[in-house]
């Protein structure tokens, strides 16, 4: 078995590995690479939209095995283990799947949730469920901005077992996590962690009109153990509901076979994305991210150099425009991207730097991006502070849709 592997860049820093597809591939051996076929258009679908409101419990501040435990025999009939077969590569006669990952079933219509990347390019979609039950799958919509996909299946209710949602806003460093899925193909594998950190910011599945990476922004970081083929599965909070889905793990260790291997550092989509998103896929098909249309300077590059060659007081936090798409809403609002060399190469003065959002702070371009997909949508107003020139000044933006 190969994976996926995508590199994350940190601008003028050395490429890190990282393993953004955690869905694994599957390869036949001995079989010569054909190239790949389109995406499968995707279908709308005129099903009313799922209810994705669910009650938030108080977290529990102590787990006992007991806990753990019941949680698993609570959750585990929810999650899925999803099978692709893409005929252009195994050929139309071959029972072999050439992709798997994980999925959990959100309603009792039988509508799953995983990630994009896991379906992608597939032409068959199998799910197969703890109770052997098995079935087709169609793709409802994905989303590649958020690395999401809606699948459904058409099963009888009992055989479905949705797994309540959370809240991701509540989700604290510190607190325990459990994952939910099928790592290199064992199924209903579970492990468990804290949450490491919030607000991550990863490489969209989605380029830009030019072929760049568009940016998903606050994610949640965790140490518990995601490999290969955990893809799209849940991660649960202790009281056994979703916070969000895991999608990627950033590492510098492969098996021998060349699959990424967990390095105590995962990331999933905050489930509130998903409440977002869901029901804009099964409504319409398809979910648009809100979109300004700047580029911003990495957050690990805002240091003491940058701040100084860029001319800001040096207790100044923010994200700081480097480039503004011609023709997009930061371009029509009069947003400025920077203009003048400094001394630092391909790092230009007299950009904006975004310090508020509708009144909200922003230290750095992870917030920015947080705050857009969690609390805009296209078409809405925000007024924007920046610094320009030294001085703060009020912007009002129509947020647009990603292109």
């Amino acid at each position: 078995m190969t994976t996926r592997k995508y590199l994350i860049a940190l601008v003028g820093t050395t490429l890190l590995l990282a393993n953004l597809a955690c869905g694994v591939e599957l390869v036949a051996p001995n079989e010569a690479e054909e190239t790949l076929p389109p995406a499968i258009e995707l279908p709308a679908s005129t099903a009313p939209a799922v209810n994705l409101t669910s009650p938030i419990i108080n977290d529990q501040t102590e787990i006992t095995e007991g806990d753990l435990i019941s949680l698993y025999l609570r959750i585990s009939p929810g999650v899925v283990t999803i099978w692709t077969f893409d005929n252009a590569t195994a050929g139309l006669a071959s029972t072999l799947p050439t992709g798997q990952g994980s999925g959990f079933v959100i309603d009792d219509q039988g509508y799953i949730i995983t990630n994009h990347h896991v379906v992608d390019r597939a032409d068959e979609i199998e799910v197969d469920f703890p109770s052997g039950v098995k079935a087709w799958a169609k793709i409802i919509g994905t989303d590649p901005d958020s690395d999401l996909a809606v699948l459904k299946v058409d099963i009888d209710q009992e055989y479905l077992s949705p797994i309540p949602l959370g809240d991701s806003d509540q989700a604290r460093v510190g607190e325990f996590v459990v994952a939910i899925g099928n790592p290199f193909g064992l199924r209903g594998t579970m492990t468990v962690g804290i949450i490491s950190a919030i607000g991550r910011t990863l490489e969209s599945e989605r380029t830009t009109p030019d072929g760049l990476r568009f940016s998903a922004g606050d994610l949640i970081q965790t140490d518990a153990a995601i490999n290969p083929g955990n893809s799209g599965g849940p991660l649960l909070n202790m009281n056994g509901e979703v916070i969000g889905v895991n999608r990627a793990i950033q590492t510098e260790s492969f098996t021998v076979e060349g699959e990424a291997a967990s390095s105590g550092v995962g990331f999933a989509i905050p489930v509130n994305i998903v409440r977002r998103v869901a029901p804009g896929i099964i409504q319409n098909g398809e979910y648009r991210y809100p979109y300004m249309g700047i580029s911003s300077l990495d957050d690990d590059l805002w240091n003491l150099k940058t701040i100084e060659a860029l001319g800001f007081n040096p207790f100044t936090n923010g994200a700081y425009i480097t480039d503004v798409v011609p023709g997009g809403p930061a371009d029509q609002a009069g947003l400025r991207g920077g203009t003048s060399e400094t001394e630092i190469p391909n790092l230009r003065s007299g950009g904006d730097l975004i310090i508020a959002i509708d009144g909200d702070p922003i230290f750095n371009f992870a917030d920015l991006l947080s705050y857009l997909f969690k609390y805009t949508k296209a078409g809405q107003s925000v007024t924007l502070t920046v610094i320009r020139d030294n001085e703060e000044v009020a912007i009002a933006l129509t947020i647009g849709a990603r292109p």
